[in-house]
């Protein structure tokens, strides 16, 4: 029995030594462990790609990582919406989590079998389950929609990237309806096939459609949106006869197709029951910071506060900068970290486990970078002004981030001889270089801190006028000696 649980274990030591390999051979292949020049930039995300793109908005896709590199494959997506315009009715394979950067919209989705409809606002966020239904409606008065969102592909059903599988629609996008047989199909809605070929084939608009205005023919979006609650409901009940019909026809099981299907459509719910049970959104504005000083302040959200994060198993940050801090260098123990630059510029500095510089880019707005789980890594705002960064974690849970340098951090709270022996160092000294920062979390670091080019060409042009200045001074000196 010994010799099985010492083979066993070897066994699983001898994957897990593949698999860090693997991944630094990947790096390696890559010049990832070699020491990086500053204009290198590893772990920002630039694949990005269009799956929406329509006259009425569209959708952008980053492609994370997963597997080896990170803890589970996740994608950050961009939807910018035009004003009176619908993102038609869906449910992916993949949970959404939803960020409103600016303006407002009107978030359906299904919850516990339930239609609810979401009025947000900036700063929102909000929950949509794998296999939910949902749709999007700007509902900003002349404001473009724009949405940054988490899509975890933990669920998918490849590899690959996430998959709509779009209600509506015609022959741009494809309803999923389209695919049953016509007889089955037209028997289920009880109409005839002629009138339910032309409902399924007269969108051509794309994923992305404007709502009419009044004076004109309203669309089938626009007639389902202005019905009342309750009416909109009766129609969606509807759909669930028919894939009901569906299963007696084709014999097949009632089985993952019909609970699904009934998770998108539900029955008729009892309201008050409804405003209870559902979950609400979450403002990140609302909310106090957890840490706040002189150079910055940060939050973090995790399933204690916002207990939808707990089912997508994704957490949510902020972090805003003013000119010229730094945000320590620190690990995250817990999760690997994607964030989005919503404002300002800065850099951001990663290290391998093995002490040499991974990255040091210079982000802006829209950029994209990740962090891998472990990596140390610090972000530096420029001095041209406040740098504010928006992000997702690998896990719901609460992250409790180590910090390496600050008053409070890992090297200040083990100070001892043992670690100044670790450093060839006596203790007193160590003492005095770890004590000589009294900030924590977010320090200032006006020596690090980039410069815009206007910045720097004004540093240089001082310079030079300074050493011109100085060596005209130098001379009338000498020659009043």
């Amino acid at each position: 029995m010994g010799t099985r649980r010492n083979l066993l274990v070897a066994v699983l030591v001898g994957c897990c030594a593949v698999a860090v390999v693997g991944f630094y051979e990947e790096r390696e292949e890559e010049g990832g462990m070699r020491e990086r020049g500053e204009g290198e930039d590893m772990f920002l995300l630039h694949e990005m790609r269009h799956v929406v793109k329509t006259d009425a908005g569209d959708m952008k896709v980053v492609k994370g990582f997963g597997g080896k590199v990170g803890d589970k494959p996740i994608e950050v997506g961009f939807i910018t919406m035009e004003p009176k315009t619908l993102f038609i009715p869906q449910y992916l394979d993949s949970d959404l989590i939803i960020f409103i950067r600016r303006g407002e919209a009107t978030v359906a989705s299904i919850s516990k079998e339930e239609l609810v409809e979401k009025n947000m606002k900036m700063g929102d966020i909000y929950r949509i389950g794998a296999g939910n239904a949902f749709y999007l409606v700007n509902t900003g008065e002349g404001q473009r929609l724009h949405i940054i969102c988490s899509i975890d592909k933990s669920y998918a059903i490849g590899w690959g990237s996430f998959q709509s599988f779009f209600i509506g629609g015609g022959t741009n996008p494809t309803s999923v309806l389209a695919g049953f047989d016509h007889d089955t199909l037209a028997t289920a809605f009880n109409v005839s096939t002629s009138e339910l070929k032309d409902v399924l084939t007269r969108q051509r608009a794309g994923p992305i459609v404007f709502l009419p205005d009044s004076h004109e023919e309203p669309s089938v979006w626009t007639q389902f949106l202005q019905l009342k609650h309750r009416q909109r409901l009766h129609h969606v009940r509807r759909m669930v006869r028919f894939y009901e019909e569906v299963a007696k026809e084709e014999e097949e099981p009632k089985g993952s197709w019909r609970k699904l299907l009934i998770s998108v459509f539900g029955n008729e719910p009892n309201l008050e029951d409804n405003k209870r049970k559902t979950p609400d959104s979450y403002n990140l504005y609302d909310r106090k910071p957890d840490f706040k000083n002189n150079y910055g302040w940060s939050m973090a959200i995790d399933e204690s506060e916002y207990w939808p994060l707990g089912h997508s198993g994704i957490g949510i940050y902020l972090v805003n900068l003013t000119a010229g801090s730094m945000m320590a260098p620190h690990i995250n123990p817990m999760a690997t970290e994607y964030g989005i630059v919503l404002r300002g510029s800065g850099t951001i500095q990663i290290v391998f486990p093995n002490g040499t510089l991974a990255m040091k880019a210079k982000v802006s707005e829209g950029d994209v970078f990740w962090i891998p789980r472990y990596f140390p890594f610090c972000q530096i705002a420029s001095r041209a002004g406040p740098f504010e960064f928006f992000g997702f974690t690998t896990s719901a849970r609460k992250n409790r981030p180590q910090f390496l340098v600050g008053a409070h951090s890992v090297l200040h709270n083990m100070l001892g001889p043992e670690f100044a022996a670790a450093f060839g160092v006596s203790e007193e000294r160590l003492t005095r270089i770890v004590g000589a920062q009294k900030e924590d979390t977010i320090l200032p670091s006006p020596s690090v801190a980039p410069p815009d080019e206007w910045m720097r060409e004004e540093v240089m042009r001082s310079e030079k006028i300074h050493r011109v200045v100085g060596g005209f001074g130098e001379e009338m000196m000498m020659n009043f000696d």
